[in-house]
Formats: structure tokens, C-alpha cells, sequence
């Protein structure tokens, strides 16, 4: 088999969201039985077809990196995170639907990656105003993803989705909430699978097929984005 062209996708998080479970879901369509906390990173890859059933369809590599979780201040902690960020051309945000401390971290670890070359300064506050122009104007392809969807009382699910919708228009990204150990959820066909399809779709565009030599390298040369006031209610 010829060699692939490849892309490499951050998979971001607190820990204890699922994102190892998750990534093992995605590129091994399988549940992970023990999944355990990452150090560091751990790098998994899926086999994706570009354009699938038209006459522009490719297959590419999609390299997923997913980054251990701690959200410690220590600057040691984040510049060892940083050797990661380097060349990316795709960012998972993945929150835990039942922790609400999780989505508002979501903010953090987008700020964190985008500017790889200083730690985040701001402070979540509480109904303030989100620049949502500096995510409108990323050139990094975005997705965001919400776990434990299974563990959400029935009668609280619209609510808590009502709670999280804004993330999507906040960071111009797909939303998918998904329960990691159920395979169903991203049964060919689905809508879960399409909006999959289409980010890696969207991620290896950006990196194959831009006109922008700019965008062609991930994080390298990119806008620093920063803290405006970031509202969660």
C-alpha cells in the first residue's frame, strides 16, 4: 500500500472526560475496556476517505493526539504540554456533559493551544461577553464533542444541551454529545458520523488544499488569540 498523506488533530480536555475513549471509538470503532489516565500523549490514527463516493475521494491518515488533561497553572505543566501543539491542523475540544466545570475549561485549553507560545491569563466570568470573532477568524478547523451523554437523567438532557448549545456558536465549530461506550452513536450513516466525516473532511482542506500557504502548517505562523471576558450560565 502506498504511503498516506496525513493530519494531525489535538484531542483537548480536562481529564476524566473520556478522551481516550473516545479517540479509541473513533479509530478502532471499538469501545475502550480499561481506559486509564494519559500521560502526556498518546497517538492513535484513523484510516479516513476524503470526499468519500466522489470523484475527488482520497484516503488519508488522521493522526489523533490526545494530550493528557491536567489544567494545573504550573508553567512547567504547560510547556511540557506545548511540544504537542506544534503543526496542527485540527482541534477536538471534548467536555463532559455532566460536569459543567469541563465545558467552561473548554475555553482554556482552545486559548492555551492557539497560543502555544504563552500561558492563558484571563478569567472565566460569569455572563460576560465572548469575542466570538477570534474563533470566526481561526483558521484551525474545530469540533466539539460532549461525553457521558448516557449518564444525564433523562428528564435533565434538553436542559443541559440547552446549557452547552452556545459552545458551538461560540467557537464557530460541529457539536456532537455522544455516549463513548456505545458504538451506535457513530453508526455509518448517522449524524454524528457526518459531522465526523466532515471535520476531517474540513481539516485535511485546510491543509492540502488552501490557496493560503499560511494556513498550511497548523499553529506556526497563526493569530495569537486572547481573553476577552467569557460568559457560562
Amino acid at each position: 500500500m502506498a504511503s498516506l498523506d496525513r493530519v494531525k488533530v489535538l484531542v483537548l480536555g480536562d481529564s476524566g472526560v473520556g478522551k481516550s475513549s473516545l479517540v479509541h471509538l473513533v479509530c478502532q470503532n471499538q469501545v475502550l475496556g480499561n481506559p486509564s489516565w494519559t500521560v502526556g500523549c498518546s497517538v492513535d490514527v484513523r484510516v479516513h476517505d476524503y470526499k468519500e463516493g466522489t470523484p475527488e475521494e482520497k484516503t488519508y491518515y488522521i493522526e489523533l493526539w490526545d494530550v493528557g488533561g491536567s489544567v494545573g497553572s504550573a508553567s512547567s505543566v504547560k510547556s511540557t504540554r506545548a511540544v504537542f501543539y506544534n503543526s496542527v491542523n485540527g482541534i477536538i475540544l471534548v467536555h463532559d456533559l455532566t460536569n459543567k466545570k469541563s465545558s467552561q475549561n473548554l475555553y482554556r485549553w482552545s486559548m492555551e493551544a492557539l497560543n502555544k507560545d504563552s500561558s492563558p491569563t484571563g478569567v472565566i466570568v460569569s455572563n460576560g461577553d465572548y469575542d466570538r470573532e477570534q474563533f470566526a477568524e481561526n483558521p484551525i478547523p474545530l469540533l466539539i464533542i460532549g461525553t457521558k451523554y448516557d449518564q444525564i437523567p433523562e428528564n435533565k438532557r434538553s436542559d443541559v444541551l440547552t446549557r452547552t448549545a452556545f459552545l458551538s456558536e461560540d467557537f464557530n465549530a460541529e457539536e456532537i454529545n455522544l455516549d463513548s461506550t456505545n458504538p451506535r452513536y457513530f453508526a455509518a450513516g448517522s449524524s454524528n458520523a457526518v459531522k465526523l466525516s466532515r471535520f476531517f473532511d474540513k481539516v485535511i482542506e485546510k491543509r492540502y488544499f488552501t490557496r493560503d500557504p499560511s494556513q498550511l502548517t497548523g499553529f506556526t505562523d497563526r493569530k495569537r488569540f486572547n481573553f476577552k471576558s467569557l460568559h457560562y450560565d
